[in-house]
């Protein structure tokens, strides 16, 4: 798709006039806010900074408040003039204008990640907003890249591998009491060898995403198990049950294959401990995974029975949620009575009341997991559903053209005029060069726009931030995804411009479908 040239004429889906529009020539009293050029002509107290109407602009609907962001400003008036500006030799000073675009923060994405115990949460679906770089050293060390999807360990892990450590050492004290200190050493490689088996199970999604050709982002190893970031649904229910049987199913194999390998092995010896604690912590990873609730396997399993019943996968993520739900509820409270029921252990003494207090703390821990991940999976169902809603033809505001040497304050009246909200700078053939930073607008006081000129408040343009005005629903969050930016210049197929698209009015159309019931 060419997208370089164009005749620098801006056009946009609706080309109506705003409605208030206001007169460019009357005095600026203080900020105003234009934030709902639509039809209705809706505004907010909230957004501080004065803005040039457009004629599509998502955020009219949204007067819970103006997004937060980095770059939006805490005071009513502009804050400071942007160096580099010079005053223009070749243009009259115009009257200060009232209009300037609005500082549009970078959407934060709030991934929905579905953890539990010892399990492979399928992270599924992610907000607009720019693609989180890998982790560093602060999120995690990263181990490998099997079949190319980087594995990390999350710092969490240490924490976990050293509680195993020192509850296993203290099994293997009762059993092994010849050991003395070496059983920690012992118990810490059973941490290695158990998280190794996690990670078996995560390989197992991982591979069975591959081979239906859905991106897997990365493995990650954290507290209570590990999180395999596909992220894209499954498109079929068979494909969904499927990627979520794989996990416990290889749980269950490796659960065998350490059964197998204990034939031969002395009981009472440290391999043979080894070998048994392996065997019963995979066999109880799945079980535990194959408990038809959100966000274990077993949810993921039912939701694809649900879909394939009514049709709507929506139907099946509602179903699998509150059965997750009920879940935690049923772990927060039958867990601990169950252990201390004898049921799950040998019913030893309780010494000073500690075992029952472990015990409630990680029931409360693992249902806190459970109801928390079956929450976002019907956040992120939602937003599936109204996902197509979003469209870059209907999200785009409208633009006008201007030059390198143009004074801000009369590309702000051009603005005004042409009931548009965003500025492109083009080069003497209109080819659009960059963008008119919102943000930087706002920081320009009113008395030093005739003098600033908006190649000083501009960025430059990238391949990544041309965006086709065809582009919708998944499709268009993977593009701005990849290139992380506040604005982005929206082109016909010709390479004509369409107008430019703002992040956070893509965040705010994105909030208010999360908002919207389900149909």
């Amino acid at each position: 798709m060419d997208v370089s040239g164009g005749s620098g004429q801006p056009r946009s889906g609706d080309d109506r006039p705003a409605k208030d529009a206001a007169d460019p020539t009357a005095p600026a009293t203080g900020p105003t806010d234009h934030r709902g050029p639509g039809p209705r002509g809706n505004t907010s107290e909230e957004d501080s900074a004065p803005a040039p109407r457009a004629n599509a602009n998502p955020a009219e609907d949204d007067p819970e408040g103006t997004p937060t962001g980095p770059e939006q400003p805490t005071t009513e008036g502009p804050a400071a003039t942007p160096s580099g500006a010079e005053p223009p030799a070749a243009h009259a000073p115009a009257e200060p204008d009232r209009h300037a675009p609005t500082p549009t923060p970078t959407p934060t994405p709030t991934p929905g990640q579905h953890h539990s115990f010892a399990h492979s949460g399928i992270a599924k679906g992610r907000p607009p907003g720019p693609r989180p770089k890998e982790p560093g050293p602060g999120g995690g060390i990263l181990m490998g890249r099997p079949f190319g999807v980087p594995v990390y360990v999350a710092p969490s892990w240490f924490l976990v591998a050293a509680l195993i450590t020192w509850v296993f050492g203290g099994q293997l004290d009762r059993v092994l009491p010849e050991l003395g200190a070496a059983r920690y050493l012992v118990s810490l490689f059973f941490a290695v060898a158990f998280y190794a088996s996690v990670l078996v199970h995560e390989l197992a999604h991982t591979v069975a995403a591959i081979r239906f050709k859905l991106p897997v982002r990365r493995i990650q190893l954290q507290f209570f198990g590990g999180v395999s970031e596909i992220e894209k649904e499954a498109e079929t229910p068979g494909r969904e049950f499927v990627l979520a049987f794989v996990g416990p199913l290889l749980s269950l194999v490796l659960a065998g294959l350490f059964y197998l390998a204990m034939k031969p092995v002395e009981p009472g010896t440290v391999p043979g401990v080894l070998l048994a604690g392996l065997m019963i912590s995979n066999l109880i990873v799945a079980i535990f995974n194959f408990l038809p609730g959100l966000p274990l396997d077993g949810g993921r399993m039912l939701r694809a029975v649900v879909w394939k019943i009514t049709g709507k996968p929506m139907s099946g993520t509602v179903a699998a949620a509150w059965v997750g739900r009920a879940l935690a509820v049923s772990v927060l409270i039958g867990l601990p009575l169950l252990n201390s029921s004898g049921v799950l252990g040998d019913g030893g003494e309780d010494v000073g009341g500690m075992d029952t207090v472990t015990d409630a703390l990680l029931a409360a821990i693992l249902a806190a997991i459970i109801w928390t991940g079956a929450g976002n999976s019907l956040r992120m169902a939602r937003l599936r559903e109204h996902l197509p809603e979003l469209r870059a033809r209907t999200l785009t505001r409208r633009a006008v053209p201007v030059e390198n040497d143009t004074p801000l304050s009369e590309a702000l009246r051009r603005a005004n005029a042409a009931g548009a909200r965003a500025l492109v700078v083009v080069d003497a053939d209109g080819t659009p060069m960059s963008l008119v930073r919102e943000a930087a607008i706002v920081g320009v006081p009113e008395h030093r726009r005739p003098w600033v000129a908006v190649s000083g408040l501009a960025q430059e343009l990238t391949d990544g931030m041309r965006v086709s005005a065809e582009l919708a629903g998944e499709d268009l969050l993977d593009v701005l995804r990849a290139t992380p930016a506040t604005e982005y210049l929206v082109v016909e197929e010709t390479g004509e411009i369409y107008g430019v698209l703002s992040a956070a009015d893509v965040e705010r159309a994105f909030v208010r479908a999360m908002a919207r019931p389900a149909s």
